[in-house]
């Protein structure tokens, strides 16, 4: 494991970690006990010798296709349902990566593994899964139906104030980053501004105006605005 990620992964391991990233979210909702159970692979890269944060530091990012049916134009995380093959989050995570953004999994060291956190309306269990690649290799959009990008993005870009600020709508906020046109919302910001918090990288950003999320759905590149 890459020494600036220990601290991460241990408070990402502990028992209660969910509710850092329902807190974030907005509400405190418990995930659904459905069967219809997925995960997201949450992976790292850059220097596995630095004791700090590193220069080189980036995060796997997808946008997903605006022509989905769900969640088109988001953010997001790559990630998806266990099938009934995997053995778990873990397993469910890097098949997902590795159909969409072409990461292949002997390249990913796995770190930790959060408990189940309630996403959307629904409520589906999600289990975020933390990991490291210190050579992940080449990425690209494996899977064009569900992503039209993929890319490592740098934390640094991400922990930058001026790339921060917040997003409402009808009573409800939550952290949301700009990055390169695209607006990281909902699910994969909690999880980022969790990860950066915690992990004790973060710069002071909340003095700034909460931003209409239709606003800025507009402004950005995502694509998507269903319901809004």
């Amino acid at each position: 494991m890459a020494k600036w990620l220990e601290s991460l992964a241990g408070v990402l391991s502990a028992p209660g970690n969910a509710a850092l990233v329902h807190s974030m979210q907005g509400h405190m909702r418990l995930a659904s006990r459905k069967s219809r159970r997925s995960a997201v692979l949450m992976c790292f890269t850059g220097d596995a010798d630095a004791q700090e944060l590193p220069d080189d530091a980036q995060i796997l990012l997808t946008h997903r296709a605006p022509t989905l049916r769900n969640h088109s134009g988001q953010m997001a995380f790559p990630g998806g349902r266990l099938e009934p093959d995997d053995a778990g989050p873990v397993d469910a995570a890097l098949r997902e990566a590795n159909e969409e953004t072409g990461l292949e999994p002997d390249r990913v060291e796995t770190l930790a593994v959060l408990e189940p956190i309630a996403v959307g309306p629904s409520g589906h269990p999600v289990n975020p899964v933390l990991a490291y690649a210190q050579d992940p290799g080449e990425v690209w959009c494996a899977s064009p139906a569900e992503n039209d990008d993929v890319f490592f993005v740098d934390l640094a870009h991400l922990i930058d104030p001026a790339n921060r600020f917040r997003v409402a709508r009808l009573g409800w906020t939550g952290p949301a980053f700009d990055v390169n046109g695209y607006l990281v919302w909902g699910f994969t910001a909690s999880l980022l501004a969790v990860m950066i918090r915690e992990a004790g990288w973060e710069k002071p950003w909340e003095h700034k105006e909460s931003v209409d999320l239709r606003k800025a759905l507009r402004a950005s590149r995502n694509g998507e605005g269903h319901g809004f």
